[in-house]
């Protein structure tokens, strides 16, 4: 017996591990069980208590922690983890190996590209004005580019850029762009070194 629910329209690929208690392509209100597609791809794991709403296309080798909560038209790439506990709102765009921790909230509009890691509790807003006439209107998603690293605690506010190869240092506030390469920490964040200081990278040679 499955103790888990699948609804219309959905494509699960093959080789795919489903929880108990998941539930697979809910329709958001105003949308029928079907009328939306929603898809799974190969060799993914969804763990319990897991709720992917309908509209959602997720590419191979995704893997769910426990009572995550991704809603409808997000699209994800392959090769993504999301944490237990972890909300991905509607209309989120998460390319290719990105990971994300648990109990983060990714809002609407967010864009994480590939191979960006997201820490825990980590928040992105979307909303300058919250609680007003225009709220919705005005929803403006963070961009975190390529290879970027969103530390523990985090906060990043509407229309905020984190560019490519940045690290936005843990606990910190970010209330305007990060240029590529950057290192950024405090409230409000403030750089305080170019990425290839770090004694990390340095012995690498880079940050890839």
């Amino acid at each position: 017996m499955n103790n888990y629910r699948i609804y219309q329209n959905v494509q699960i690929g093959n080789n795919v591990q489903i929880g108990d208690y998941v539930i697979i392509g809910l329709p958001p209100n105003g949308k029928q069980d079907g009328e939306l597609q929603t898809a799974i791809g190969d060799h993914s794991i969804i763990r319990s208590h897991t709720v992917i709403y309908a509209g959602t296309k997720i590419g191979y080798n995704f893997h769910s922690g426990h009572q995550v909560t991704i809603r409808e038209n997000t699209e994800i790439g392959s090769n993504v983890s999301i944490g237990t506990g972890t909300c991905i709102e509607h209309h989120v765009t998460i390319n290719d190996s990105v990971r994300i921790h648990s109990q983060a909230f990714i809002p609407e509009y967010t864009i994480l590209k590939n191979n960006s890691w997201i820490g825990p509790n980590v928040v992105i807003t979307n909303a300058k004005y919250p609680n007003t006439a225009k709220t919705k209107s005005t929803l403006k998603g963070a961009i975190v580019e390529e290879n970027s690293i969103v530390g523990a605690n985090s906060t990043i506010l509407p229309g905020v850029k984190i560019g490519k190869n940045s690290i936005v240092g843990a606990g910190a506030v970010v209330v305007e762009d990060v240029a590529s390469e950057k290192v950024v920490v405090g409230n409000p964040a403030k750089i305080i070194k170019n990425i290839n200081q770090l004694e990390i990278y340095k012995e690498k040679g880079d940050k890839s």
